[in-house]
């Protein structure tokens, strides 16, 4: 008889829970008929944190993804006109990625929608439990030094 593998049963729990994080994320997403994937929201969250309008090799760099698939988002969004290319005014052979006031609004909404699913996930937990959970979940995101708030994330 083997002994129960601890590890291997958190790691199938954190991966229920990321598929349901996104099952519910998408589905407030839909609720919202924002015509937005998690996928451009993702790019469009990642958008509004450059002070200045990126490149897509950037975006593909920071989203951790291969630059074709920046394009697609790129394109799906420009076609929503949530966001536009713009040339870049130092090298007009380079093109920069900018949010449109069309897209900031749709940055507000999905700000909403992602607040709507925390709350639905985080519901059965008490004020307590949620404390200790984001403790843990910085630790898992940081690493090490998580505890003196060293490499603590605050976007």
């Amino acid at each position: 008889m083997t002994a129960p593998d601890p590890d291997g049963l958190l790691a199938e729990q954190l991966l229920r829970l990321t598929r349901r994080v996104y099952r519910i994320q998408k589905r407030h997403l839909e609720h919202r008929d924002l015509g937005i994937t998690p996928a451009q929201s993702r790019l469009l969250r990642t958008l509004a944190h450059y002070g200045s309008p990126p490149r897509m090799a950037d975006l593909a760099e920071r989203l951790e993804v291969v630059p074709r698939a920046v394009t697609t988002l790129v394109d799906g969004l420009e076609a929503a006109g949530k966001v536009r290319r713009v040339p870049d005014p130092a090298n007009r052979r380079v093109i920069r990625i900018e949010l449109t006031d069309d897209g900031r609004a749709a940055l507000r909404e999905l700000h909403g929608a992602r607040r709507s699913a925390a709350e639905e996930i985080l519901a059965p937990l008490t004020d307590e439990q949620r404390a200790v959970l984001g403790g843990l979940l910085d630790t898992l995101i940081d690493g090490p030094g998580a505890d003196t708030g060293e490499g603590r994330r605050t976007a």
